[in-house]
């Protein structure tokens, strides 16, 4: 295995501190990133803005389209580790948070995220909160309009319920994975999880949730982080207050993340119920996917992958 090599450029933003608290490190993690990673790091001067000490770590699983060189080069002063290989997305905040102090609070972006001026305050403020492990923000499209970011905890009712209704009206019933509530999106409020292209994690949720789970190479690990959080008694909070756009939507043209995709979703639930439950589970998935193949080649990639998963039944 490839030890991670770091390359640093620090600008002066990144030191602790008064006694060692209140600083925060914004971690991003790439791969084959050079198409959205300068408009990332074009927004963080304003979407940092408030903050008086923090760092920018990029973690480049092994692009081959300079996605690295480009970080260094960009006058927000990153400090980059090249990981050797594509070690995956939980892999890559691990080996960023690894070098970064305990009281530290973190910011998890993806590199096609757009910070809006003084997002990062909102959701650091939100940390402050003795209650409070993680903090969202509310994500905007390209178009401007709010994304329906929030999730409930994958079960039997929602994956049956996206599958047999489709997602969108299920999200309108309140019954699929995806939450509509619009006062929710309006107001804000304690939440199960949502995507993970933004993330503010507290140095107390970093002690005590630990680590990112590696076995999760791309999606589903956000989903386990934030079980860990609220199992801890802390909680998962969505702050309309803070704002961020996200390019995002990759999974749905490339069949590969789409496997990748619906094979992890089985696997997280596993770990949390039993054979049957995991079967039925898995058995909506099959039936939605079944009855949407025809729309594309992402579709046919994901019940692939739920008709050949192995191991986790």
């Amino acid at each position: 295995m490839d030890r991670p090599q770091a390359e640093d450029r620090q600008h002066g933003a990144a030191v602790p501190g008064p006694n060692g608290t209140g600083s925060l490190a914004v971690v991003i993690v790439t791969y084959n990133s050079a198409s959205v990673l300068p408009g990332l790091l074009d927004s963080l001067p304003a979407g940092l803005e408030g903050i008086a000490n923090y760092q920018v770590i990029v973690v480049d699983n092994a692009s081959r389209d300079g996605s690295a060189d480009l970080a260094l080069a960009h006058p927000i002063g990153a400090r980059v580790i090249r990981m050797g290989r594509n070690a995956g997305y939980a892999a890559g905040i691990n080996a960023a948070t690894a070098t970064v102090a305990p009281y530290a609070d973190l910011l998890v972006l993806n590199p096609d995220v757009r910070l809006h001026p003084g997002a990062a305050r909102h959701l650091v403020d939100r940390l402050t909160e003795a209650s409070v492990g993680v903090v969202v923000p509310q994500i905007l499209g390209e178009d401007g309009k709010v994304c329906r970011s929030l999730r409930r905890e994958p079960s039997a009712i929602t994956a049956w319920s996206d599958a047999l209704i489709g997602t969108k009206l299920a999200a309108l019933i309140g019954i699929g994975e995806i939450v509509a509530d619009p006062i929710l999106y309006a107001q804000g409020g304690r939440i199960e999880w949502a995507t993970g292209a933004v993330l503010a994690i507290s140095a107390r949720a970093r002690l005590i949730v630990g680590d990112w789970d590696e076995s999760f190479f791309l999606y589903s690990e956000e989903v386990d982080y934030m079980e860990r959080v609220r199992r801890s008694a802390l909680s998962v909070v969505y702050d309309t207050n803070a704002r961020a756009v996200h390019i995002g939507g990759a999974y749905q043209r490339n069949p590969y993340l789409s496997a990748l995709m619906t094979s992890n979703r089985v696997r997280y639930y596993r770990r949390h119920h039993g054979p049957i439950a995991t079967m039925l589970f898995r058995l909506a998935i099959i039936v939605g996917e079944s009855m949407r193949v025809v729309l594309g080649p992402g579709h046919r990639a994901a019940l692939r992958a739920a008709l050949t998963l192995k191991g986790v039944i």
